[in-house]
């Protein structure tokens, strides 16, 4: 659940199925507690990634449980937001938190396997468009700070890392890339190699 907090924020938005939630979803989070001065994270636990097989996913409210033990800290919110409200597209979910809590100065948080990517998702030009953008590098990714097709559209919009304590309330679209967050986890190599040692 998402607190039903009113006052002025930094929020920090982390989404994905989370099948399994792992420590690199935390420590993304921890550096963009520190490097965005946010307030607090939340996890959008989503039912389903319209992108993925959904028969490979591990029941819900079991994603869910698993999240909270590895979020595991007090700025970390998991939320069940998406399922809740029936969302399962990141437009659709940014447009109603955006609506709901206009006070609030959100943050979009992704890697940078998803900046590679993101041209596939629907009306992604939006995303940038509702709300800044912190991409955290990912072994293999590097490339997609300059290559992708987000990266191009917007480079007129990229924020110097130096800057990072700008990008939460910041009009977008506006976005960085932060090269020192490298963590080689990932949920898709988790779920390999459990499935190989059956």
């Amino acid at each position: 659940m998402i607190p039903q907090r009113h006052a002025h924020q930094k929020i920090g938005l982390l989404g994905g199925s989370f099948n399994p939630p792992h420590a690199g979803h935390r420590e993304i989070s921890l550096l963009a507690l520190q490097w965005l001065g946010l307030d607090a994270v939340w996890w959008l636990v989503s039912p389903g990634n319209p992108l993925k097989d959904p028969t490979q996913n591990a029941p819900y409210e079991e994603r869910l449980a698993q999240a909270r033990k590895i979020a595991s800290h007090p700025a970390i919110v998991v939320s069940n937001f998406e399922a809740r409200r029936g969302l399962q597209y990141t437009v659709d979910t940014l447009e109603a938190l955006v609506e709901l809590w206009p006070q609030i100065e959100f943050v979009w948080l992704m890697g940078a396997d998803n900046l590679a990517t993101i041209d596939r998702w629907r009306d992604w030009r939006r995303i940038f468009a509702l709300a800044p953008v912190a991409v955290f590098n990912r072994p293999g990714y590097e490339k997609a700070e300059k290559e992708s097709a987000a990266a191009q559209a917007f480079a007129a919009f990229r924020l110097d890392e130096s800057r990072a304590g700008e990008l939460a309330g910041a009009e977008p679209p506006a976005w960085i890339f932060f090269h020192d967050a490298a963590n080689p986890l990932s949920s898709t190599a988790i779920r390999a190699h459990r499935a190989a040692k059956d």
